[in-house]
């Protein structure tokens, strides 16, 4: 009888890289004094109300969109990013993705 363990890899914490990085953008925003994290936890859990009205949340992508929706709901009414530049930026950034050769990173010109 063989007492072999066999180890398995963790699950990810995070299903997608843009998931994690969000996160940690938010944390680090909060670790920096930008905003109370009770305050945060209030206006995520008022986004994922209003979210889940008109579907099921899952957990995977949606839930890392009302994320990001808070996050920048948030920034925008500290006047840090104003939704003009919200705008702009994911435009930059989606034409940049869009133009960028598959295992090249991505980069803002």
């Amino acid at each position: 009888m063989s007492n072999c363990i066999t180890a398995t890899a963790p699950e990810p914490v995070f299903l997608e890289p843009w998931h994690a990085q969000v996160f940690a953008v938010t944390v680090a925003l909060n670790e920096a004094g930008r905003f109370d994290w009770p305050d945060w936890a209030d206006r995520f859990s008022n986004t994922l109300k209003r979210n889940g009205l008109n579907k099921e949340l899952d957990g995977g992508d949606d839930y890392f969109h009302a994320w990001l929706e808070t996050l920048e709901a948030l920034l925008a009414e500290q006047g840090d990013a104003g939704q003009d530049e919200v705008t702009l930026l994911q435009g930059a950034w989606e034409k940049a993705y869009l133009t960028t050769p598959h295992g090249k990173p991505v980069r803002l010109p």
